[in-house]
């Protein structure tokens, strides 16, 4: 009989223990009063912040009071993501064309027009005034770093002289202003609506099955036959333009489809009385994009009541996952439908005025005036409408559309949430941070007195009609009232079984409310079942057993298509067949069967959509849900026959003839490159980080999700990982991909990459001796006026 236990405690999750046992044996080898000190004065705090680097690049920050900390947060991401954050900042802002030239003014315009229109102050004052101190001293610490660079330009990250650049200094109001233009679940309202103008709504479920289940109805009044690719408008400019031989991926900008479809996270919390330590357990792992700059910095804030630790997303204050002094923390993504897309008629004699609410309005018309390199300024007309910004203006079809998002209403900010979050002391403190939280989000609690909670946050608009999955008509009929936030959202606290867990699935209870379903998008649930089946088979999960299920490459799927696998293989598809019968349906990287299973699948992927799909609609279906897939491999056995001959020899090809030479990780390389990479000075100045590739896929509890196109790479997954021992702080452990720095010169441009291919954690030091000894520099930020 299998052990699963035993199974699951292998090597990776073992030797993750090691690095923690060595920081605590090494604490006296290593005496803090060896780092090197470097000192630095600068402008802002009101006393000395001492910055303590470990040896893996993590700022621990101690001040003399809490917005100092927040000071240094802002000081160290800067040195650490400069670049980073202020090419999303100048994006947000808008000043792309005053840097880069004319071609960027329209990228400029889009950005704009997504800036909140209503009152800043008003923004600023919903902020408690402790938060507000915190985001200010965040946003002055970046400008220190960049008054320090300015002053010395030898310290310049190598993209400012490469473009020619020089980085924005910061302003708190800058926070509320910028609320990004998101494609969000545009594109998927475009791709029903025009399914169902074909007369093939149904078929929308080959792509996204809705969950929970549900019947979609075309909204009363909207011409899904008009409904076209053209009404993303500026949401679809497609790339940012350095150069007509240099498209690139946009750094800054929203993610890919292919980010949109896959982001996601895991996380669980598992409580004392099912812990080996008797304290609880929280492991959490964010999903996003690998292969530009990492998602998230790792940073420690110290100060009289304030300890927090753990991943923050750079250029956002405070820190998203970790814990502090009294509780730990994680989130996945929950699922709330945020966006409409809005048809609006034209006014058929004045395009500037469109129907609402049974008359004809004006839209507001702001003219912006944007700056542009080595040229005139160019000048932009936004317009906005009831429902928000408009994306396209068509007076020629009489056709406007806007979006409709949480992000711009008033409060759609969520700027702040972290801050607050980090500065609460329990659970119950925690209900005023979530006020400040607009984005869905599953938040996993756990705290020294052994208490865990879950509670869905975010804000859910509140909709006149409609389910928000097919662009509905302006005319007032399906505008938004308002919205509510997580105290209409679910909770758990203390629950009996004595652990729970999100994998972004349908979490809803199963009585919840119909009227009261917040989105219909919750992803598969296969992460989420095997992480059930691990933690209810543990009646005293360990540190190590949290590592292990985080790195588990068990597929579901996998075991679903090998039991649909055909009883009599032609000859041509047998020794697939037989390889894949014997395999232990495990995605190990370095797995033949893993690699021939996944070549299989997008083979059978392909030919299935093929016999669904017919010709009209294939632009539209081009991607297939496993579940259905696997539904329809059950009733299609010849097609399963020919995808296992034809993967064999594409196996083959692509890997060679001898079958026992195959890996998954040969196809499945982990590849991080500059984000500019394809500026020849850029990509010469940061080397890739590669070498080594990966296990897992996207329905893997190891989530490594493919890459877009032809390619096997790995497009994103599981970058940042922790795994919290609440109250033994000491002992926790955590993975950030691929180091804490951007600059090639430093240690830590590269050096989690090979652990985290090999799925070695490593310690995350919290106590003060805990963290001395693993001292390896030291910065003191001085207060004064820095020379220049």
């Amino acid at each position: 009989m299998c052990d699963r236990r035993s199974v699951l405690l292998g090597s990776v999750a073992i030797a993750a223990l090691a690095p923690a046992c060595r920081a605590r044996a090494g604490a006296e080898r290593s005496p803090a009063a060896s780092a090197a000190v470097r000192r630095v004065t600068v402008a802002g705090p009101g006393a000395p912040i001492e910055i303590v680097d470990d040896r893996l690049g993590v700022p621990h920050i101690r001040a003399g009071s809490i917005p100092d900390a927040f000071f240094g947060q802002g000081y160290v991401v800067a040195r650490d993501r400069l670049f980073q954050i202020d090419f999303g900042h100048r994006r947000e802002m808008g000043r792309m064309a005053e840097a880069f030239g004319a071609d960027f003014a329209r990228y400029d315009a889009n950005a704009l027009l997504f800036h909140y229109r209503g009152d800043l102050d008003a923004e600023l004052a919903r902020v408690p005034a402790d938060v507000l101190a915190c985001a200010r001293a965040y946003c002055a610490g970046i400008n220190a770093r960049i008054d320090e660079v300015t002053a010395d330009p030898s310290l310049l990250p190598a993209e400012y002289t490469i473009l020619n650049v020089r980085p924005l200094r910061w302003d708190v109001r800058d926070l509320v202003l910028a609320r990004g233009a998101s494609i969000g679940n545009v594109d998927d309202e475009i791709r029903r609506a025009r399914l169902a103008a074909l007369g093939l709504l149904d078929l929308d479920a080959v792509v996204a099955p809705l969950r929970p289940a549900h019947v979609m109805r075309i909204p009363a009044g909207l011409d899904v036959a008009a409904v076209s690719e053209a009404d993303m408008g500026v949401l679809n400019l497609g790339a940012l333009p350095f150069g007509p031989e240099t498209p690139v991926r946009d750094p800054a900008g929203p993610g890919s489809p292919l980010e949109r479809a896959n982001a996601g996270s895991n996380a669980w919390t598992v409580a004392p009385s099912r812990s080996a330590t008797g304290r609880p357990i929280l492991a959490n792992d964010p999903h996003l994009g690998i292969g530009g700059f990492g998602p998230r910095h790792v940073a420690h804030l110290t100060a009289p009541g304030l300890d927090v630790i753990g991943g923050g997303a750079p250029g956002l204050p405070g820190i998203m996952q970790g814990h502090t002094d009294r509780f730990a923390f994680g989130r996945t993504n929950f699922h709330i439908d945020q966006q409409d897309l809005f048809v609006l008629e034209l006014h058929p004699e004045d395009a500037e005025r469109y129907r609402h609410a049974g008359v004809w309005k004006r839209f507001d018309k702001v003219e912006v005036e944007i700056a542009v390199k080595g040229a005139a300024p160019q000048s932009a007309t936004l317009r906005y409408a009831a429902q928000g910004p408009v994306i396209s203006h068509d007076p020629g079809k009489r056709r406007a559309t806007v979006l409709g998002s949480i992000g711009m209403q008033p409060g759609g900010s969520g700027a702040f949430s972290m801050i607050a979050i980090n500065l609460a002391k329990d659970w119950v403190s925690l209900k005023q941070a979530f006020r400040l939280h607009p984005s869905p989000t599953n938040f996993h609690y756990a705290d020294t007195a052994g208490n865990t909670g879950w509670q869905v946050i975010g804000f859910v608009p509140q909709r006149k009609a409609g389910d928000g999955l097919l662009p509905v008509p302006g005319d007032g009929r399906y505008d938004w009232t308002g919205y509510k936030d997580f105290r209409a959202l679910p909770s758990e606290y203390n629950p009996a079984r004595g652990w729970f867990a999100s994998a972004n699935q349908n979490n809803l209870p199963a009585d919840w409310p119909k009227a009261r379903v917040p989105a219909y998008s919750f992803r598969d649930p296969y992460r989420y079942e095997r992480i059930a089946q691990v933690l209810a088979a543990q009646p005293r999960h360990t540190l190590a057993d949290s590592v292990a299920l985080q790195h588990d490459t068990f597929s579901t799927p996998a075991m679903q298509f090998v039991a649909a696998l055909p009883d009599a293989p032609s000859a041509a598809a047998k020794p697939a067949a037989t390889m894949l019968a014997g395999w232990n349906l495990r995605l190990d990287r370095g797995s033949a069967a893993a690699a021939l299973y996944e070549i299989v699948w997008r083979d059978l992927s392909k030919r299935v959509l093929a016999e669904l799909v017919p010709d009209r609609a294939k632009a539209l279906v081009t991607d297939i849900a496993p579940s259905i897939l696997l539904a329809e491999a059950k009733k299609r056995p010849a097609l399963v026959d020919a995808a296992l001959a034809s993967g064999w020899q594409e196996a083959q090809r692509l890997l060679g003839a001898q079958p026992a030479a195959w890996r998954w990780d040969t196809l499945h390389q982990v590849r991080i490159t500059h984000p500019l990479s394809r500026i020849p000075a850029i990509a010469a100045a940061f080397p890739p980080i590669e070498g080594s590739g990966s296990g897992g896929d996207s329905y893997t509890v190891m989530a490594r999700w493919l890459g877009d196109g032809p390619s096997w790479r790995t497009g994103g997954g599981a970058s940042y990982i922790q795994v919290i021992d609440v109250g033994g702080w000491d002992n926790s452990l955590m993975l950030n991909l691929p180091g804490q720095s951007n600059d090639p010169k430093s240690p830590h441009y590269r050096d989690q990459y090979a652990p985290w291919i090999d799925g070695q954690m490593q310690p995350m030091p919290f106590s003060r001796a805990a963290v001395d000894a693993q001292a390896t520099t030291r910065t003191l930020l001085q207060p004064g006026q820095p020379r220049r």
